[in-house]
């Protein structure tokens, strides 16, 4: 069994503004720090000052990108719940309050209420290398009589690996651990790639007990253009029921060469996806250099990757013909250029920051932060940043109404878990 020490709380105070960072290309490359003596915006401007990468591509529509900052921007005060974890990728709350969290190595732990964290064994081989990894976890719908747990992980294959989803009955013990016992792998992507970036994933369960499960395109040039393919599982939202089977009424699943769990398509790389307070899905998938994009994936859409985007490639080039709008592709609700490399997305419902009621809460890599986005029905109205000087891995609103956001340092290997309340 193994249990990592964690340090007391420290209380630190950030304000939401935040100076830009220097333009990035990928969620792998650490950010630069932002010029000294530049001020930070101020309410009613873009958070966003810094140019794009894509200086000639203009939205669709007003407020697509750089909505202005609200006019009520709280405070918020931070404190580090647990540290020098080994890096984690995703954390969920436990009907005990406890957190499971993954750790990118292949372990799991779940971390009690006085701050100890306790290996649960069973997890099966994971393809750590890269951006690869024991990746998301879920509780079943009924979790509480079940004790079901699903999962997503890059599964080591013959010819390479691809990202699966698996389930299990976690099985607590009385020393503050558990087993996974049961392990079911449901569902995996295909077809196998021998590589090591994009694999996503996310993990959502929607009101009728639908899990929605969110794959990368594996990044590289050939395997990419898959994402346009219905017979391929990259670069796709699947919907699925709790035993891998597509969901009834899956919009192509009387097509011929078509996979019956496809959901919507041309995705690039998602690692950002949650409901709204309707129940409907929303993600966030990571662009090229510039092009991160928010869309609200409906049944047979078609979101453009790699053919329609906005953003460059890393080279400074145009992505293919250089495309950002084109029938019958859909827009992004939408993006960012700079990005900022988005990680774990929460809807905050609760009563610690009413100043957010109703906003989407996404963690960001290369901004180093809590990026909060309100909206106006389908439309995003204004974006804040809270600084936290660490990538953002995932965030949770707790049940506390407070929010949990996974930060992980890539050069030492670990993460911590911090609490941001309302200063």
């Amino acid at each position: 069994m193994t249990r990592f020490a964690l340090r007391p709380f420290v209380i630190a105070t950030a304000l939401l503004t935040a100076t830009p960072f220097a333009v990035l290309a990928q969620d792998e490359v650490e950010p630069e720090p932002s010029a000294t003596g530049e001020a930070a915006p101020v309410q009613g401007t873009p958070v966003e000052t810094s140019p794009p990468n894509a200086e000639n591509q203009q939205p669709a529509f007003g407020g697509q990108t750089r909505a202005p900052q609200p006019a009520e921007m709280p405070e918020v005060s931070t404190e580090t719940v647990a540290s020098d974890l080994p890096q984690l990728w995703a954390l969920e709350f436990l009907p005990d309050d406890r957190m499971l969290v993954t750790a990118k190595e292949g372990q799991m732990h779940l971390i009690d209420a006085d701050g100890t964290a306790t290996e649960v064994t069973g997890v099966p081989e994971v393809d750590s290398r890269g951006q690869g990894g024991l990746l998301d976890v879920a509780l079943a719908p009924d979790y509480a009589e079940s004790g079901m747990v699903f999962f997503s992980y890059a599964e080591p294959r013959d010819g390479g690996n691809g990202t699966s989803v698996a389930s299990a009955r976690l099985v607590l013990d009385d020393e503050g651990g558990g087993a996974l016992e049961d392990v079911t792998v449901i569902f995996q992507q295909t077809p196998t790639y021998d590589g090591d970036k994009h694999f996503g994933s996310r993990l959502v369960f929607g009101p009728e007990g639908e899990l929605y499960v969110t794959v990368g395109e594996r990044s590289d040039v050939e395997p990419r253009v898959q994402s346009q393919e219905l017979s391929s599982g990259l670069g796709k939202v699947f919907r699925l029921t709790a035993t891998g089977e597509p969901w009834e009424g899956n919009p192509f699943a009387d097509q011929d060469d078509a996979l019956p769990e496809i959901w919507s398509y041309g995705h690039r790389n998602t690692q950002s996806a949650a409901l709204d307070g309707q129940g409907r899905l929303w993600i966030v998938e990571h662009g090229p250099l510039g092009g991160d994009e928010l869309n609200r994936p409906e049944p047979g859409e078609n979101y453009g990757w790699p053919e329609v985007t906005y953003g460059l490639e890393y080279s400074g080039e145009p992505v293919g013909a250089g495309i950002t709008q084109q029938e019958p592709t859909v827009q992004p609700l939408y993006y960012w250029d700079p990005v900022i490399a988005p990680s774990g997305m929460a809807y905050y419902e609760g009563a610690e920051f009413p100043e957010w009621d109703g906003a989407f809460l996404i963690g960001g890599l290369v901004t180093q932060g809590l990026v909060v986005l309100h909206l106006d029905g389908d439309q995003v109205t204004t974006e804040e940043r809270v600084p936290l000087d660490a990538r953002a891995r995932d965030v949770k609103v707790g049940p506390d109404g407070a929010v949990y956001v996974v930060t992980e340092d890539r050069n030492a290997g670990t993460s911590a878990i911090l609490r941001l309340t309302k200063d």
